[in-house]
């Protein structure tokens, strides 16, 4: 294998050396060139871009990287992205990826990465996060991870937690009380390392021995904000610090919207501590949203502009409103925390999907859980009447609500 001038010995040494273990029985020469390929990928494009996502979803990504070193004008690769993307936006990818294309920054990144014991996650290996999936064309092409990536599967039950920089001590308090509490009931706690509410999710986590994991909009190995270093250095030791940018990216205004795609996904579901009219980690609910992932808001003060972005969630009914780690949980599905009476199999597709269109705060008609749902009227009644008998749901005068659930 001769890529980018390199020898394959030493690509196949560097490709083993950030890979699981568990993974280098099937290293073969072909699975070598494809997670190499994908990890000068991720240094080439920027997050979140659609026409890479696609041309390496069709083809692969090492014939991606081969079309691309040859200038994509190949009508093999037209006839295979079916229209999906046109040849007007291949020219314009081409444009904005040609230059990047230096194997001296390809070869730095892995140094780098083996140096530091950086994991290189593709699809398909035990540590990927399946949730990332979801964003189709705009997924992720390798997840690097720096820290106990063995703990990832706890991601399976795991609740983002987003908010202010500029953070109130109402909303720390709510943070700090909520991410322990969710802890203790055995979520991961989910977040982007930034100043503020997401600092303080971390931090409340790992003094709860709790697994918390942050995702960066620059590379594992350039630690941001600066301030967060000592933070981030203890996730590496108990958790994980994850980015899709390879070791010596940058982060950028960008790269933080981008990021913030990657918390909503990877995560059961998301919540807003505190947030004003215009911030940024509404970028992050707004795509929980897209994803269908469920949504909370913690309200705040009437009079305190720090929480004006949660009652905009809550009042355009975008967001539940939860105030406690029990109903942060409940909103993530966390059943088993419920006082409700055994009833209908929780692994029932059509129950699960009918408590996911119902709201603790809004009441919805049977027609309208039925649009949400995607189910008939006629399996929207029957599970709605299981759910009375359970106590999870009822019936008011304006329509069907969830039961918020508390401790006893």
């Amino acid at each position: 294998m001769t890529m980018f001038g390199l020898k394959e010995a030493e690509v196949s040494e560097l490709i083993r050396a950030v890979t699981d273990e568990r993974m280098h029985g099937a290293l073969d020469r072909d699975a070598i060139e494809e997670r190499f390929a994908r990890s000068v990928w991720s240094g080439i494009t920027e997050p979140g871009d659609r026409v890479a996502g696609t041309l390496i979803g069709a083809i692969g990504a090492t014939a991606a990287l081969t079309e691309l070193l040859g200038g994509l004008t190949g009508d093999a690769v037209t006839r295979s992205l079916e229209g999906s993307v046109t040849r007007k936006d291949l020219a314009l990818a081409r444009d904005r990826w040609a230059p990047r294309l230096a194997s001296a920054t390809a070869l730095t990144s892995l140094r780098q990465a083996v140096r530091l014991g950086v994991r290189l996650t593709v699809p398909g290996d035990p540590e990927w996060i399946p949730g990332v999936d979801d964003l189709a064309s705009h997924a992720p092409t390798v997840l690097w991870m720096r820290g106990r990536c063995e703990l990832l599967a706890g991601l399976s039950k795991s609740v983002a937690m987003v908010g202010a920089r500029a953070a109130t001590g109402y909303g720390e308090h709510v943070t700090m009380e909520s991410s322990a509490g969710l802890v203790d009931r055995g979520f991961a706690i989910v977040s982007g390392a930034a100043y503020g509410i997401d600092g303080m999710a971390h931090r409340a986590a790992l003094a709860s021995n709790g697994v918390t994991v942050a995702f960066l909009a620059g590379g594992v190995d350039r630690f941001y904000p600066s301030g967060h270093d000592a933070l981030l250095t203890r996730i590496v030791e108990s958790g994980c610090v994850i980015s899709e940018l390879p070791c010596g990216a940058q982060p950028s205004k960008w790269r933080f919207l981008q990021r913030n795609r990657l918390i909503a996904a990877a995560s059961r579901a998301t919540v807003v501590l505190e947030a004003g009219w215009r911030s940024g980690s509404l970028n992050t609910a707004h795509h929980a949203a897209a994803l269908g992932r469920p949504l909370g808001a913690v309200p705040g003060p009437v009079t305190s502009a720090a929480s004006a972005g949660c009652h905009r969630l809550i009042r355009e009914d975008l967001a539940t409103l939860v105030t406690t780690a029990h109903e942060m949980a409940e909103l993530a599905g966390d059943w088993e925390t419920d006082d409700a009476v055994d009833g209908a199999a929780p692994e029932d597709p059509r129950r699960v999907r009918v408590l996911d269109a119902i709201s603790t705060r809004a009441a919805r008609q049977p027609t309208d859980i039925a649009a949400r749902s995607g189910l008939s009227l006629l399996d929207v009644m029957s599970a709605l009447g299981a759910l009375d008998l359970e106590g999870i749901a009822r019936e008011t005068p304006r329509g069907w609500v969830r039961r918020v659930l508390r401790d006893t």
